[in-house]
């Protein structure tokens, strides 16, 4: 990759990074798209390792504000998630896994624009939790069914219950890239590079949550969400009418 390659990764990154640490998802979905434009193949575990950096961070931040009752129900359907998403890696071509994520993030923008919250019970947050599994060990992206189940929650307990949540799952589902054989050194080597944008996010969010309220986070989200699907697609059309 180029320079500005690079330089555009981080700034996703610690965008993303920033966006999550502020509203408890945001990472993968702003950033997903940005790295699967430049280089789909570091998908999805450099995003993953990212993930986790920032959720212990977060989670360290939050954690007096903890669900562990709900994030426990959600861990349960995230086990088998994840083994389906690491299926899904070995199973796609790089061409394939970034239309996935193009997929899932508007599928996340869809539901979240219609304005659906169901209900934390317990087989809600089981479902999630499964869906998150699978999103998240395919795409990187694992926020948007969580984020439903758990929008109703104040900023505080909704950001370090994802966070912990999002911790125990991106671990689970490095665990089973790496028996897929789908991490190569080429992420772990981009992952290393980034941390300081993880961590730059981070420190950035104290500064954000006093400026912007969970609404305006949220619609920030999105915003760059889309525009980040949009430009993958675009990516994706200009190769297919290159090869044909």
């Amino acid at each position: 990759m180029t320079g500005a390659e690079y330089a555009l990764i981080a700034g996703a990154i610690f965008l993303g990074a920033c966006l999550q640490a502020s509203t408890g998802f945001g990472l993968g979905m702003l950033a997903a798209p940005v790295i699967a434009m430049v280089e789909p193949a570091l998908l999805p575990a450099t995003l993953i390792l990212l993930a986790l950096l920032v959720t212990v961070l977060v989670t360290a931040r939050e954690r007096q504000h903890l669900d562990l009752r709900g994030t426990g129900w959600a861990l349960v359907g995230r086990i088998p998630g994840s083994f389906l998403g690491a299926w899904l890696v070995a199973l796609l071509s790089r061409e394939g896994l970034a239309w996935v994520v193009v997929t899932v993030v508007l599928a996340g923008l869809l539901l979240a624009a219609r304005g659906w919250a169901p209900r934390p019970v317990r087989t809600n947050l089981i479902v999630a939790g499964a869906a998150s599994g699978i999103m998240r060990t395919a795409t990187s992206i694992g926020g948007p069914p969580m984020a439903l189940v758990w929008q109703g929650h104040d900023g505080p307990r909704m950001r370090g219950t994802m966070s912990a949540f999002f911790m125990v799952g991106s671990t689970i589902s490095m665990a089973m890239l790496w028996i897929a054989g789908a991490v190569t050194a080429e992420m772990l080597a981009l992952a290393l590079w980034m941390v300081p944008a993880v961590v730059g996010g981070f420190a950035a969010s104290r500064f954000v949550n006093r400026l912007l309220n969970p609404r305006r986070l949220k619609a920030l989200a999105i915003g760059a969400s889309a525009l980040g699907s949009v430009l993958l697609v675009v990516q994706l059309i200009s190769q297919l009418a290159a090869a044909g």
